[in-house]
């Protein structure tokens, strides 16, 4: 089962949700960064600001590292798919049935072909496993009978 990588849920989903992750993370730390140098160096920080903010700067960072990973994950995903080599597809032809052959006598069989010859010792096989007619039907298959 030969996908090609865009037609791919999972990868899509993969692309979709690292960058979704890594825009979050960066908005979360730039946000929390920039709340928190304002107030240090106004000198109105309070201990919510500072230490919350430190927390948050954390989960971005996570976030964003995620979305980071994610992303050079699906970098890889696609050079590893440009060096696996694709199958080619078997091209395969209609079969015009209206044509005709060339000469009226011509088959596209070979009716006249050479003596068939009959192994013996399949035929001893053969013999051997006639007397077999139980549940299994094997013979009756093949010959199409009804075993009861």
């Amino acid at each position: 089962m030969n996908k090609s990588l865009t037609r791919s849920i999972g990868f899509w989903l993969l692309l979709v949700l690292s960058l979704a992750s890594a825009g979050v993370g960066g908005w979360i730390i730039a946000g929390q960064l920039g709340t928190m140098t304002s107030t240090l160096l106004d000198g109105t920080a309070t201990g919510i600001e500072v230490y919350v903010g430190q927390s948050l700067v954390v989960v971005g960072a996570a976030l964003l590292g995620a979305g980071v990973i994610g992303l050079l994950i699906s970098v890889a995903l696609v050079a590893v798919q440009a060096l696996v080599p694709s199958t080619t597809p078997v091209v395969v032809e209609p079969i015009d049935w209206t044509a005709e052959s060339s000469e009226p006598g011509e088959s596209t069989v070979a009716t006249d072909a050479a003596e068939p010859t009959v192994d013996t010792q399949v035929e001893k096989a053969d013999a051997d496993d006639e007397g077999q007619n139980g549940s299994s039907g094997s013979t009756a298959t093949a010959t199409k009978i009804s075993v009861k």
